[in-house]
């Protein structure tokens, strides 16, 4: 965690947040491990004595979510993952694991994800297949023009490459959150040593490790940290971007996600918001599908009406109160890389907005 983050972003318990909207400060606890300008292992502490709860920092990242204990037992398996296994024995586990244990779906999330972020960096990568997001988010920020000086928020970061173009783009502080431990462990990685390392998925559990050079002169800006897209751990209107990349979709109730970044956005400040509309009840229960639940609905199966709805104030019971959307929205195709002969195609739908 670095203290130029930590000092400027003013972190909150999300626990206080999430149960009775209080923002509560929190302050440094145990350190353990430092350098001069970064905690590596230590602790953040809720400053309300009623709550006084300590959120470990590990490897550099704060935990910062509102069911500390509930995240910490269903990742202990991930937070614990030894990162020293060479690339031959890493596959004779995934042999021995097989092809539906929970370590070959971390392969196959960081290969997806790992090759959409930095793979246009990969000599080995033909010209134009990966970056989706980078150009995505490079054509929302395009239209949604000239943002007020602040920190920039990218909820739902996953592998960070957003992150970095934000830093780069905008010149502040930059903070990527996200839920997915290996993820941000690929992340910062690049932050701290310019380099992306991913398991590439041939065809079944087949991987070839890549290692490609990821540097970014903007990387000093950026920080990232474990935390929730439907509680940012922040005081109100802190950012002057909030982003979140094609995460609509994988929460558990979209109308508070927008509420989040609506609660999080500085006045004249932007948001970008790009969706899929992919759902899944892995992700979001049927009934929270925006509009895409029936056919026979108001909005026949059209999620992009609901949404519409929803960033229109007083249009339906659970629309924001400040954001509106900024120009037309856009479609953009988004690629998601599966194996060597597996790709799926998306068209994401790019929201811009102002607050």
């Amino acid at each position: 965690m670095k203290f130029g983050h930590f000092e400027a972003l003013r972190p909150v318990c999300p626990r206080c947040l999430a149960n009775r909207g209080a923002a509560v400060p929190l302050a440094p606890g145990i350190v353990e491990e430092a350098t001069a300008d970064s905690v590596r292992w230590g602790t953040l502490v809720c400053g309300d004595p009623a709550c006084a709860m300590e959120y470990p920092i590990v490897d550099g990242a704060p935990i910062l979510v509102p069911d500390l204990r509930g995240w910490m037992a269903a990742n202990a398996h991930l937070l614990t993952m030894r990162a020293d296994i060479p690339a031959a024995m890493e596959g004779v586990l995934g042999d021995g694991f097989g092809p539906d244990s929970a370590f070959n779906a971390t392969r196959q999330h960081l290969s997806s994800y790992g090759w959409d972020h930095y793979g246009d960096l990969d000599p080995a990568t033909p010209a134009g297949e990966a970056a989706s997001v980078v150009r995505c988010l490079a054509a929302g920020l395009d239209r949604l023009g000239p943002l007020p000086a602040g920190p920039a928020l990218d909820l739902g970061c996953g592998a960070g490459r957003t992150c970095f173009e934000l830093a780069a783009r905008g010149g502040g502080l930059v903070l990527g959150l996200d839920l997915h431990w290996p993820l941000l462990t690929l992340a910062r990685r690049v932050m701290e040593r310019g380099e992306a390392v991913f398991p590439l998925r041939r065809s079944g559990i087949a991987y070839d490790r890549r290692q490609v050079e990821a540097r970014f002169d903007a990387a000093g800006q950026v920080d990232f940290w474990i935390g929730d897209a439907l509680f940012p751990p922040f005081a109100p209107q802190g950012f002057a971007l909030v982003a979140a990349m094609n995460v609509l979709d994988c929460v558990a109730s979209p109308p508070a996600l927008l509420h989040a970044i609506d609660r999080s956005v500085a006045e004249g400040g932007g948001a970008l918001l790009a969706t899929p509309f992919d759902w899944s009840t892995q992700a979001t229960p049927v009934e929270a599908w925006l509009g895409g639940h029936s056919q026979r609905g108001d909005d026949a199966g059209r999620c992009e009406a609901m949404l519409a709805r929803l960033l229109t104030a007083g249009a339906h019971p659970q629309s924001v109160g400040r954001l509106h959307v900024h120009g037309e929205p856009l479609d953009m195709p988004w690629t998601v890389r599966m194996h060597d002969r597996a790709y799926m195609q998306y068209r994401t739908h790019l929201v811009m907005m102002r607050a």
